[in-house]
C-alpha cells in the first residue's frame, strides 16, 4: 500500500485553495512524482473530477517525455476577490434613476430630458 500524502507534504502550499483555472500553470513545473502526490491527495480528499482530469493529463504528458517547465510557482498570489475597490462613492456618483411611470418605458420620468 502506498503512502497517501498529507496536506503539509504536498509540493504546492495551499493546493486545495488553488483555483482550477490556474492549476495547469501552477503544476507545470512539477515532476511526475509531484503531480502524482497531488493526484493521490485529490482522489482521497476533494475528488473533484475536473481537477483529477487536469492532473492526469499533466502526469500523462510527463510520462510521455515532457519535461517540467522549471520550478513550481508556489508563491503565485491567487485572486481572492479583494481587489482595490471602486473609487465611486455617493459624492461622485450620478443621479439616481427614476423608474418609468407605471411600467411605461416610453414615459420620460427625468424632467428636462
Amino acid at each position: 500500500m502506498s503512502h497517501l500524502p498529507e496536506k503539509n507534504e504536498l509540493p504546492l502550499p495551499d493546493y486545495d485553495h488553488i483555483p482550477l483555472g490556474t492549476l495547469p500553470s501552477r503544476i507545470h513545473g512539477l515532476d511526475a512524482r509531484g503531480v502524482s502526490q497531488l493526484l493521490d491527495f485529490e482522489r482521497n480528499h476533494g475528488n473533484r473530477l475536473p481537477v483529477i482530469q487536469v492532473l492526469e493529463q499533466r502526469l500523462e504528458a510527463l510520462q510521455a517525455g515532457e519535461e517540467p517547465s522549471g520550478p513550481a510557482q508556489p508563491d503565485t498570489p491567487e485572486v481572492t476577490g479583494e481587489q482595490g475597490g471602486s473609487p465611486v462613492d455617493p459624492s461622485t456618483s450620478g443621479p439616481t434613476p427614476v423608474p418609468p411611470f407605471h411600467g411605461n418605458p416610453t414615459y420620460n420620468s427625468q424632467p428636462g430630458r
